[in-house]
């Protein structure tokens, strides 16, 4: 948390890396400027909201979260009218300790309830993971055990001006 935080405020391009099995429908990533924007940093950094911008697309955003037992990563999907998508806070907790670079969410019983009310079976294994390297880069990732693997990459060397506020958000850099 500490080393995603020491960039609040920024806002950094990305670009996918691996997105594996290829799919047969157009891949809603393709083309698109990928921003993501650490924002919604809280004192003392016990929530940290980091909206990811897919082109115009700012349905998406990260939220991080300390749990009693470590992490926690819940992805808010928001309409372009600020309400909430059907599919929304889903995530999971870290269940092991992780490290200073790396940290991975099962999916937790929430969003495997939630999945499978959506009959979006492939995602109730997921696992989702970051991996920081301060000032360097910023992996966000989607695996599953069939071999699906997703990866975004953020370039942390270069701060760009930040996007809007994502849908359903308060304006301003840091609010949420």
């Amino acid at each position: 948390m500490a080393a995603v935080a020491s960039h609040c405020g920024q806002a950094f391009a990305g670009r996918v890396i691996t997105n594996t099995p290829a799919s047969a429908t157009p891949d809603p990533f393709d083309g698109k400027q990928l921003v993501m924007h650490v924002r919604g940093c809280d004192a003392p950094a016990q929530e940290l909201r980091v909206p990811f911008h897919v082109g115009e697309d700012r349905s998406r955003t990260w939220v991080l979260t300390r749990s009693e037992g470590g992490l926690r990563l819940k992805h808010d999907h928001r309409h372009a009218d600020g309400t909430p998508d059907a599919v929304t806070m889903y995530g999971g907790d870290t269940v092991a300790a992780g490290s200073a670079v790396r940290q991975q969410f099962p999916v937790d019983a929430e969003s495997v309830a939630m999945f499978t009310a959506q009959a979006m079976n492939a995602s109730l294994t997921n696992t989702w993971a970051m991996e920081i390297e301060p000032g360097r880069r910023f992996l966000y990732e989607l695996s599953r055990p069939d071999g699906r693997l997703f990866q975004v990459e953020f370039d942390l060397t270069q701060p760009i001006t930040p996007p809007p506020a994502p849908w359903g958000s308060e304006a301003g850099p840091e609010g949420a």
